[in-house]
C-alpha cells in the first residue's frame, strides 16, 4: 500500500480516492476501520465520520485508522478534509493534525484544500470558490460550520499549539524543488504546518512531488491527484491503466439528497423541473409522522418505470428556521436517520444504483446498508465517482459532497451508468 488515507467524511473520502484512480491507483474506499487488509490496491481510503463531531472522539477515531493503516503497511499517510477547509476555532483540523504529526513522529506537514479543478484555489493563503472568497461564499451559511474567515494561515493557527506558515504561490510555480526549500526555510523558523497556495492542476503535480517523503500529508484532494501521478512517473503504479474498471450493476436506480449547500439545492430544482421527487419534511418528521413509509410507498409505485429523487435539501433560511424549532442536532439527527432508513427500504425494493446528496447523509446511508468496502471506478464530475459496495447484492453507490457536481449532476450520474 503506498498511501494510506484518514478523511474525516464519507463523500470526502469518496472525492479523494477518485482523484487517486485518476492519478492511476487501484483504490479502495472503507466504511470505518475495516476488519481485513484489501487485496491488490495501492491505496486505501479510510472513511470516518469525524467532520462535525467532539475534537477529543475525531482524535481518538483518526488514530485508530491511523494505526490500523500503519499494520497494513502503507508507507505515508494522507488526511482528508474538506475542499472549503470546513471546521471551527476548536476543531476539527488542526486537533487531528496534530495528534497524527505526533504519532507519526514527524515534525512537518502541510495543509492545502485547493482544488482548482472545482473551483477552490489558494491565493496568498486565501481560499477561493469560484470568484469569490470562502467567507463571502455559500459556506458562510453552512448550519454547523459556518466559514466566514478566507485567511487559511489564521483558521488554521486558531485550532493549533503549532505555528502555521505559507508556501506562496510564487515559490510553488519554480517547482517542487522550490517547495521544498520553502518547506526548510519554515522549519527553521519553527513553523511546521505550512499552508500551501495553488491555482492549477500544474501546482497540485508540484506539491506533490515535493511531499512524496513527508510521512503525513493533510489536504483536500486535489493534492492526491499531484502523489499520484508522482508515483506513476516513478513507475510505482503497474495498474493504473484499468485502475478505474467497475463490473456492470443491473437494477432500478433512485436518488437519495440530504445536502443543503448551494449547488445541491440547484441539482434538486433541476431534477424535479421534470422528474418525480418526494420532499422528506423534518418537522412532519419531528411530529412523528410516518414520513419514512409515506416516501417508500410512493418510491415502490414510481421506481420501476423511472429513476426516482427523494430529498430534504432545502434553501439557507428553511434551514435556519427548522434549526430554530429543533435545534441543530435534533433536525439533522431526525434527517439522517430517515434518509438511511429510505436508502434501506429502496434496496429491499430492488434499487441498485443509488446516487447520495450529501456527506453526513452518505455516511448515514452507507452504514445503514452495511457497506464495509467500496471500489472506486469512473469518475462522473470532479471529486465524484462511481462506486461498487463490495457484498451482496452488490450496490452501485455515487456519493457526492453537498458543494460539488454540474446543476444536472444526478441525471448525468444515472446516465453514465445506465
Amino acid at each position: 500500500m503506498l498511501l494510506g488515507c484518514i478523511a474525516d467524511d464519507f463523500t470526502g473520502a469518496t472525492d479523494l480516492a477518485n482523484m487517486l484512480v485518476r492519478g492511476g491507483m487501484r483504490t479502495v474506499q472503507a466504511i470505518g476501520v475495516p476488519d481485513r487488509a484489501p487485496r491488490d490496491v495501492d491505496a486505501v481510503v479510510v472513511a470516518l465520520k469525524s467532520r462535525t463531531i467532539a475534537p477529543a472522539d475525531a482524535v481518538a477515531q483518526s488514530l485508530a485508522a491511523l494505526r490500523w493503516l500503519k499494520d497494513s503497511g502503507a508507507r505515508q499517510i494522507y488526511f482528508k478534509y474538506c475542499s472549503t477547509f470546513d471546521s471551527t476555532p476548536r476543531g476539527n483540523i488542526g486537533p487531528v493534525t496534530e495528534a497524527l504529526m505526533q504519532a507519526l513522529a514527524t515534525g512537518f506537514t502541510i495543509a492545502c484544500p485547493a482544488f482548482p479543478e472545482n473551483g477552490r484555489t489558494l491565493f496568498r493563503g486565501y481560499l477561493y470558490v469560484g470568484d469569490v472568497l470562502l467567507s463571502e461564499s455559500g459556506m458562510k451559511d453552512h448550519p454547523l460550520t459556518p466559514m466566514t474567515d478566507a485567511n487559511l494561515v489564521r483558521v488554521l493557527q486558531a485550532q493549533t499549539r503549532r505555528k502555521v506558515g505559507l508556501v506562496r504561490f510564487d515559490a510553488v510555480a519554480r517547482g517542487a524543488a522550490a517547495i521544498r526549500e520553502r518547506f526548510a526555510e519554515l522549519q527553521r523558523r519553527g513553523e511546521t504546518i505550512a499552508i500551501v497556495d495553488a491555482v492549477s492542476d500544474a501546482d497540485l503535480a508540484a506539491i506533490g512531488e515535493a511531499c512524496e517523503d513527508l510521512p503525513l500529508v493533510t489536504a483536500g484532494s486535489g493534492v492526491g491527484l499531484g502523489l499520484a501521478l508522482c508515483a506513476r512517473a516513478k513507475g510505482r503504479l503497474g495498474h493504473a491503466a484499468s485502475a478505474a474498471a467497475l463490473p456492470r450493476v443491473e437494477g432500478l436506480a433512485a436518488i437519495i439528497s440530504g445536502s443543503c449547500s448551494a449547488a445541491t439545492n440547484g441539482q434538486v430544482e433541476s431534477w424535479r423541473a421534470g422528474r418525480p421527487a418526494f420532499r422528506v419534511d423534518p418537522l412532519a418528521l419531528a411530529a412523528g409522522e410516518p414520513v419514512v413509509a409515506e416516501a417508500l410507498a410512493w418510491s415502490r409505485a414510481r421506481v420501476a418505470n423511472e429513476p426516482v429523487l427523494l430529498y430534504a435539501t432545502s434553501q439557507p433560511d428553511e434551514v435556519r428556521a427548522v434549526q430554530a424549532k429543533l435545534g441543530a442536532q435534533v433536525a439533522g439527527e431526525l434527517i439522517e436517520s430517515a434518509l438511511a432508513g429510505i436508502a434501506k427500504g429502496l434496496v429491499g425494493a430492488g434499487v441498485r444504483k443509488l446516487v447520495v446528496a450529501g456527506g453526513e447523509t452518505s455516511g448515514a446511508v452507507v452504514q445503514a446498508l452495511g457497506v464495509r468496502l467500496l471500489r472506486i471506478g469512473p469518475q462522473i464530475d470532479p471529486g465524484v465517482p462511481w462506486t461498487l459496495a463490495e457484498g451482496e447484492p452488490p450496490i452501485a453507490l455515487a456519493l457526492k459532497s453537498g458543494n460539488f457536481g454540474s446543476v444536472d449532476f444526478f441525471a448525468k450520474a444515472l446516465e453514465q451508468i445506465g
